[in-house]
């Protein structure tokens, strides 16, 4: 048995999760949040008990000190010693990875190279790596990228209809992101189905604050509604998704805003928020709506309208579609986000849905469609901490 622990470095956060492998037995998963403020928190979570912690947290290197001293503490492991593999999150590979990596000296300085595309993640998913190396000098690393899934996607969808050059000097191009939450479900929903994943075309909708939707060919990715940043596809929590880029100058003229200011308004008051004036959570949304407000009624009608449409046009680039999955935090929890989505679709594709089951049901494993439906509808729970793990164990050989 060898132990490995999944981690998850945000800017301010640090989320990881425990493994036995190859049981996949989860011994503890936990998170540090607020990192770098006075009031810090640290979570973990082992054998049915919570433990929270609330402290002054200056950097992520004391996040891992008391990650690691917890483990110790709490006899999750004997010694740290134990812990033979640390499997990280990193958002962006660009084109230079299309896989999961061993976490060396190369792959470093490339991640680091790599932040131009993503600031706002890849350093801090540096500054993660760089903590568990010091902490745990005898374990080995592996980088699993969020980008790495949609490597497949053909040139005449990756690419912009702009300049050539802009792709060839600054590799401008649809990247995509939860690339691993997208192959989990994609992959777990064919056993569930119990069919060969190289049969079936499946649609996989990762909800959540940040939102995107794939298509998945024969088990590969073969368009996802991300783009060159996460900002691009579908409606989000404060995410604008797709909007006409003259917007941007546009505003810029008639407020004499920046461009990057704009580009902030998009990232970050946009979206549901932006919609609805009240709130970036679907589940105050989703309140609001069952109250007849205008405002949510609107938001939860543009969210939905958006994803049945990118939904469409996966059907027709695939020929058909197999199964439609739900993941993700709104797209385990949120029923009547999905019953909004598949009834925009239900006539076209020919999709009958248990609607009494998809109104009980919240983060489980479940087949919400009914049984003479022309394409199966599933609810399954993403588990990407898994597949890091996973690949962490087939990395390193072990």
């Amino acid at each position: 048995m060898n132990k490995i622990i999944s981690v998850n470095a945000g800017s301010s956060s640090l989320k990881f999760q425990l493994f036995e492998m190859p049981s996949e037995a989860v011994l503890c998963s936990g998170i540090v949040e607020r990192i770098g403020l006075e009031d810090g928190i640290f979570t973990i979570k082992f054998d049915g008990q919570k433990v929270v912690e609330r402290m002054p947290i200056p950097d992520h290197t004391l996040a891992v000190e008391l990650l690691l001293k917890a483990l110790v503490k709490q006899n999750i492991v004997a010694s740290l010693e134990e812990i033979v593999g640390v499997g990280h999150r990193v958002v962006h590979g660009g084109e230079l990875y299309n896989k999961s990596v061993v976490f060396d000296d190369e792959v470093e300085k490339n991640v680091e190279a790599l932040s131009d595309l993503a600031p706002l993640h890849n350093p801090a998913n540096l500054v993660g790596y760089r903590a568990f190396k010091m902490e745990l000098p005898h374990a080995r690393h592996v980088a699993v990228f969020d980008t790495a899934f949609h490597q497949t996607m053909p040139q005449d969808v990756y690419l912009y209809p702009i300049p050539m050059e802009y792709y060839k000097d600054y590799k401008i191009r649809r990247y995509g992101f939860h690339g691993t939450s997208h192959f989990y479900v994609s992959h777990r929903v064919s056993e569930l189905m119990g069919k060969s994943i190289e049969t079936l075309n499946i649609i996989t909708c990762h909800l959540g604050n940040g939102a995107s939707i794939a298509a998945v060919q024969s088990g590969k990715s073969v368009n996802t509604s991300m783009g060159f940043t996460p900002l691009a596809g579908i409606m989000m929590g404060t995410r604008s998704g797709d909007v006409d880029p003259a917007i941007l100058t546009y505003v810029m003229g008639k407020t004499g805003k920046s461009a990057q200011e704009v580009i902030d308004v998009l990232n970050k008051k946009s979206g549901m928020l932006g919609v609805s004036e009240m709130s970036s959570d679907a589940r105050e949304i989703e309140d609001a709506f069952e109250e007849g407000n205008p405002k949510a009624i609107l938001t939860r009608n543009i969210y939905a309208n958006r994803i049945a449409q990118t939904i469409g046009s996966y059907f027709v680039q695939m020929g058909g579609v197999d199964a439609i999955v739900f993941t993700g935090g709104v797209g385990e929890n949120d029923y009547g986000v999905r019953y909004d989505v598949i009834s925009r679709i239900a006539k076209a594709l020919q999709v009958e849905m248990d609607i009494d089951l998809n109104c009980a049901v919240r983060g489980k494993e479940v087949l919400l469609s009914k049984p003479n439906s022309k394409v199966q509808v599933w609810l399954v729970p993403t588990n990407e901490e898994l597949v890091i793990a996973r690949d962490t164990v087939d990395c390193l050989g072990l």
